[in-house]
Order: C-alpha cells, then structure tokens, then sequence
C-alpha cells in the first residue's frame, strides 16, 4: 500500500534559524531560468541554472582533512576559493513547495534536476573537479597546489591500460570508468623519471620495458619516438592487447579535488539556511527548505559516503547539511581527497577507496591492524548524521567489494546497524538494475561501450524498489515514521557463502558460466606512509604493493540459481530464469574473468520436454506457471505482497501488473508455442 502524502503544514512554516551567515557560499548566480512541465498532478516548476563561488577556510578544523589544501593558493582574505556549477528545479509558486530538498549527486558529472509530482525541490551541482566542462555537465573549478615558494608540487601517479586496439602504438594517459579523465602532466618527458612494465594474462611476473623503447609522445603521425607529448604515451614497435601495462611517472601540479565535498556542503547549508550570498544576491530558495535528503548512485553513492565519514554534513557553522541519505549501489570510498587521485575509478587494481572504514556501525579491523572504526564516527561527535537508507544488488558484491561492509575485513562476523541506518539489498540484479523492467522475453541491450559478456544481460530490475525507498526515506525524515526493517544477507541467517560453485550451491546448468574466478578480489594494498589510511586521504605511494587478498562472502542461490535474502523485485519472486550479479568476459585481457559489474541471464526452458533434451535441472515455466494466465495470477500476488510491505508504490505496481498481462510469457504466436525468451 502507498504511503499517504506528506502533510504541507509539516514543512510550510518558515525557517527560524536562516541569517545571513553561512559556510561559505560567496557568489550565487542564476544564468537561465526555464518553465518545467509538472509532473501529473503536480505544481508547475522553474529550472534554475548558475555557478556559485565558495570560500573555504583552510585553518578551520572541519576543511583541514581536505588533502593539499594547505597548499592551495589563498585570496586577500586567507581564503582558498573554488566555482560551481548548479541546476534548481523548484515549483513556481511557494506554496507548491513541500519544503522538502531533493539533492542528487551527479555521477562523473551528469544529473539533471527535474520537476517532482510531490513538490519537493531538486538540486545538482558540481563536485569532480577532474570533470571537463560541457553542456548539461555539472563541473567545479579547483586550484592547483603550488608549494610555497611557487614551484610546482609534485609525486607519483599511475596509468593502467588494458584492452587497447590491436596495433595501437599511441595511448592516451587517461584513467577513470570509460577512461574520461586525463591523468596530470608530468614533470619531464624523460623516461628516466618513469617506469612502464607489462604483465602477461595469469602471469605471475612484471616485465620492465627499456626507457629507449617508449616515450611521452604522439606516434600518429610520426614514427616512434613521434611527436613529444605530455597527454600520451608511444611504445616502440606498439602495444600487445594481450598485455595489461602499468606506467608509474612523476606528476605535477594537483588539484585540491577533495573542495568538491566543501562545494557540496557549502551550497546545501546555503541553500538551507542563508538569504543571501556576500553581493546581497537572494538565495532563491530562502525561508522553503525545512528538510533535506541527498541520494547518490554508483560514484556519487560513494561520494556520499565519504562526505559523512570526512565530517562534511556538519558545516562551517556546526549545522547538519542533509538530514536523510541514501548511497545506493555504492560499496567504497570515493578517491576524490588523494593528491592525483582517480575520482572516477571503479574497483580497478591499484584504485584507492576500499582502505578506511567501509561500516556504518562500530568494527575493530583487527586483519589490517587499523583499530575501531566507523562511517559515522566524525558526525557522531558533531551530532550531525543523517538518516540512511543504504541500498545495495548482487553486482556490488561480485564487481565493487561489497562483503566487508557486512561482514568486515575477517568476513567472519555480522556488523551491527545503528539505529539511523537503514538496510536494503536487492538480489540478484546487475549494476544499478536492468533499466528496461517489466517481462522481456528478448535479450537486454547491452551498455554503451561494454564488452561482451558470455550471459545475456540481466533484466530484472530494482528501480521500483529504490523508488518506494526514497519515499520512505523521505517521510523518515519528515515525519519520523520509520521505514520497513532493514533486510540483507547476513552470517546469522546462513546468507553468506564463498563465491564458489561448491559453497553457494551454484545449479548445473548446461552451457552456462559458473561463479568460480570472477569475484573482484578485495585486496589490501600498501600506500605508503604519507596515505591516510582512515580517511582515505592524503599521498600514496604507487604502484603499491599488495600486503594480502581479503576473504569476500557473497550470497548463497537457490536451486534456480536466483539469490534469497533481501527485497526480490517483482520479477525475481515470478521468475522468468537465472539472475546473476555476475558475468564472464569473453574476450580481452580479461577474457574468463568477471565482466565488470555486468550481471547475466539464463531463461527458463518453455516447456518441461525442452527443459529434459537441454539437461537443465531448472523447471521450466509451463512446470512454474501453467499458462500465461496463471503466470499473470503469480505476478498479481507478489504485487499484493510487495505493496503491503511497503516496497512498491501504487503507480509501480498497475504499471507491473499491466506489463505482465501485456507480455509474451506463455502466449502463443500461432504456431503453439510462446515466441523465444
């Protein structure tokens, strides 16, 4: 059953605490304004587009965690200045506002604010400071540490390439998911001040290649050596797909990237609180916020884990920033405050962002020997944490190092949530979900630019699930009415195995994948004395050296192959076959291994007589559902149940039952038999 709207008159009185003080937004200014459609039955809404400039105080303890900042360049006033960009949606009128800020964390970038149906107001911003402007990017402009004498600061830096064109002889140095952030320059375009090495596929030795044989250059269009070039790198004779190589040079000048979570907190107190900025320009949200919630997916769900264990949701005046948060899919770190780190990494070898606590409740990590420990200690202490609603799927197990967080570094016991926190895990789903939803009985689309995978991939979904998450999130920090309990895979309920065929009791599905080799191992590495191991901050040493690979739990399956613990879509509970969290790489430097944070799909036979020639212990469907009636009356029930308990909003629920009756399962096309799934 849908929860009943928020009550206006909870959220309508005017701020008591907003001045004109605030931490430290200096210029706020509004480019464009343009009319929104409403959503529904929702109020009409304005988007707002500008830049904002902070100030922040580098001898204020709550920015001194920020790496390099002491090293930035200050203003006349002792201040280390930085500029944003920013996007509102809010309804037009005030009295259409709920009093509720919505700010959702762009990812690399991108995010949008948009009309909302409930009349809360939406806000995007700049954060990644190694993001390159363009149209419709949120974008921050941070400075480059100097040293105090002026010259250049400098240190280690590491590219990895992998997978590249046959016959490449020329390779950006780039790094980052999709490898959309150039790495910084580097001191000198000698060799002698760096090392390129290869390693060959399950090879256990590096290979150094000569100095002579590489440079710091363009061979495009001119034969090695080519073109001197700081951005590249040219390999005499090029590069061999079959090798993965590792370039550790000197770099310089760094960007104080860690202001971005300073950004982020400077522009929601000010959107919170202030009425004005330095120039008396009007906050355009003054005296309509009485509640603030910030969700964040995949990079920014990271982000928001770091913007808390760094102390960032208490500003400069002490005052909580977001009462609610929702990290969902994210299981690390996000490296944004390490000098020449790489924000947009993915659980690469060699990312930083699984070193400090990775737990919202108390964990001594005895195996690393780094003590007791938690997400929430900082803002314990200020008093300023928020509500949480963590939310999770099977890829974050298998691709992003998920199972310390519940279990720790020993993966031998179940940490306990604080009463504040909020667990929701949804099985066997890809990486954020399959984005399609409903009953396909074709292949899913694959990603831009992703590799083949050997499984189809997985179609089922977990956005209607977040959707009645968010909303309950919501109404907890409105209202104080709680969400549902929390409900994951834990020890104690026997949810959590090896990730292996053997323990997890993988099914033996003819022609398929098995588990065994593709779990992104969670190792912990060697940074060096000058890395903040805690606060994932500070300089590390590079490469680094590996000090041990940590035991990883993964949940258990059912004899279909389909995980138990959690909250199952719809689709799960009325399976059309095997969803997994897990994939294999086909081909590449990988090839075997798991295919990034791709889940996969293996469909149910249609008939028990296709199910016994192909050898597949899974009942086929007409074995499950009869018919496609009777496939649609199973869909209706777990509806019904999925509405009672709270996780599926009413419009969701319609669209689901319509998809279902509108789908192909167990319909015939003429010739008796359903078209091919």
């Amino acid at each position: 059953m849908a929860s009943p709207p928020i009550p206006r008159w909870l959220l309508a009185t005017a701020l008591t605490a907003a001045g004109a003080a605030h931490a430290h937004v200096t210029t706020f200014v509004i480019e464009s304004r343009t009319p929104l459609a409403a959503v529904g039955n929702g109020p009409a809404y304005e988007l707002l587009r500008g830049r904002f400039g902070g100030a922040v105080d580098p001898d204020d303890p709550r920015n001194a965690v920020i790496t390099d900042l002491a090293l930035a360049p200050r203003n006349d006033a002792g201040r280390v200045e930085y500029e944003a960009t920013f996007a509102i949606a809010r309804p037009v009128s005030p009295q259409d506002a709920s009093g509720v800020l919505l700010y959702e964390v762009p990812n690399r970038g991108g995010g949008e604010a948009r009309a909302n149906a409930a009349g809360h107001i939406q806000v995007v911003s700049g954060w990644q400071g190694d993001v390159q402007p363009a149209p419709g990017r949120q974008t921050i402009v941070v400075p480059v540490a100097r040293r105090r004498d002026g010259g250049p600061v400098t240190g280690p830096a590491l590219v990895r390439f992998v997978d590249m064109p046959a016959g490449a002889g020329t390779l950006p140095l780039v790094a980052g998911l999709g490898g959309q952030n150039r790495r910084p320059p580097p001191v000198s375009l000698s060799t002698a001040h760096a090392r390129l090495t290869w390693q060959a596929r399950d090879a256990g030795r590096t290979v150094a290649v000569p100095a002579t044989d590489w440079a710091f250059a363009d061979c495009g269009s001119r034969p090695f050596p080519g073109t001197p070039d700081p951005a590249r790198i040219c390999l005499r004779g090029g590069f061999d797909p079959a090798r993965a190589y590792t370039l550790v040079y000197e770099a310089k000048d760094p960007l104080v990237l860690g202001l971005g979570f300073a950004a982020t907190r400077d522009l929601n107190a000010f959107l919170r609180y202030a009425t004005a900025d330095d120039a008396k320009a009007a906050n355009p949200l003054a005296g309509l916020v009485r509640a603030t919630v910030a969700a964040g997916t995949s990079q920014s769900g990271n982000f928001l884990r770091s913007f808390i264990h760094l102390g960032f949701n208490a500003d400069e005046q002490g005052r909580i920033v977001f009462d609610g948060v929702n990290p969902n899919i994210a299981g690390r770190h996000v490296p944004l405050n390490v000098r020449f780190g790489v924000p947009g990494g993915a659980s690469d070898p060699y990312d930083v962002g699984s070193e400090g606590p990775l737990w919202w409740g108390s964990y001594d990590d005895q195996v690393r020997g780094r003590g007791k420990g938690s997400l929430l200690a900082r803002c314990q202490a200020s008093g300023t944490c928020p509500k949480i609603v963590e939310t999770f799927g099977s890829a974050e197990f298998w691709g992003l190092r998920m199972s310390p967080n519940l279990v720790g570094t020993g993966a031998d016991t179940d940490i306990a949530l604080p009463a504040n926190v909020r667990r929701y895990y949804f099985p066997s789903v890809t990486h954020g979900g399959s984005g399609t939803g409903g009953f396909p009985t074709a292949p899913e689309r694959s990603w831009p630019g992703q590799r083949a995978c050997a499984m189809q991939n997985n179609p089922n979904p977990s956005d209607d699930t977040l959707r009645a998450l968010r909303e309950a999130l919501v109404r907890w920090v409105v209202t104080g009415t709680e969400p549902p309990a929390s409900r994951y895979p834990t020890l104690a309920g026997g949810d959590l195995v090896a990730p292996t065929t053997q323990a997890m009791h993988w099914p033996a599905i003819p022609g398929a994948p098995v588990p065994d080799g593709k779990l992104n191992a969670f190792v912990d590495y060697d940074f060096g004395g000058t890395f903040r191991y805690g606060d994932v901050s500070g300089i590390t040493a590079q490469p680094p050296a590996v000090r041990r690979v940590m035991p990883s739990l993964v949940p258990r399956v059912n004899p279909d192959g389909n995980e138990t613990a959690g909250v199952p879509s719809v689709q799960l509970q009325v399976p059309l076959g095997t969803y997994t969290g897990w994939n294999e790489y086909t081909s590449g430097y990988d090839r075997g291994r798991g295919c990034g944070f791709a889940g996969g799909y293996i469909p149910f036979a249609r008939t028990r007589a296709e199910r016994i020639a192909g050898n597949d212990p899974r009942p086929s469907l007409e074995e499950r559902y009869g018919t496609h009636e009777g496939f649609v009356a199973r869909v209706k029930q777990a509806v019904a149940a999925q509405r009672a308990a709270g996780f599926l909003l009413d419009a969701d629920a319609a669209r689901l039952i319509g998809q279902a009756e509108a789908s192909a399962v167990l319909k015939d096309d003429g010739k008796g038999r359903s078209p091919a799934h």
